[in-house]
């Protein structure tokens, strides 16, 4: 049996109700897709996928019952929406994650990787400072 489960855009904080099974466990939703996760589209099977992919304010029909997908014309006053000041719905693409299991251990998502380009062509040591020099002397010292 389906239920309405509601979520919001975490971009602009448009609050969205999705029909979908109730074993269904969500992980989260996010901006970004979770790296390892499969999503599927709002019309498509997505109860064997890892997620769903939705565009803010785009409707998606169901079945004969109504829509799949329905942007209510409310939104979330949550904290951790990015810009509550946006223009509501964005149209910016979200992403529902459900909990994966391997081998009967949850799945947590692998942070996305990022590569770091070091500029090549600097200096090959330290220039030093044009101000005045240092102690000097013996000891270390001047007198």
């Amino acid at each position: 049996m389906s239920y309405p489960v509601r979520y919001y855009c975490p971009h602009c904080g448009a609050v969205v109700e999705l029909e979908r099974e109730g074993y269904l466990s969500d992980k989260s939703v996010t901006p970004y897709p979770l790296v390892g996760w499969e999503y599927a589209e709002p019309d498509e099977d997505y109860e064997s996928a890892d997620g769903v992919r939705l565009v803010c304010g785009e409707d998606i029909a169901g079945d004969s019952d109504g829509d799949a997908v329905n942007w209510t014309g409310e939104r979330s006053d949550a904290d951790d929406v990015v810009d509550p000041s946006r223009e509501s719905p964005c149209g910016q693409e979200l992403y529902l994650s459900f909990v994966r299991f391997v081998d009967g251990e949850e799945v947590e998502p692998e942070p996305e990787r990022t590569h770091t380009t070091i500029a090549g062509g600097g200096p090959s040591g330290p220039r030093g400072t044009d101000g005045p020099r240092g102690p000097s002397g013996p000891s270390g010292f001047s007198r």
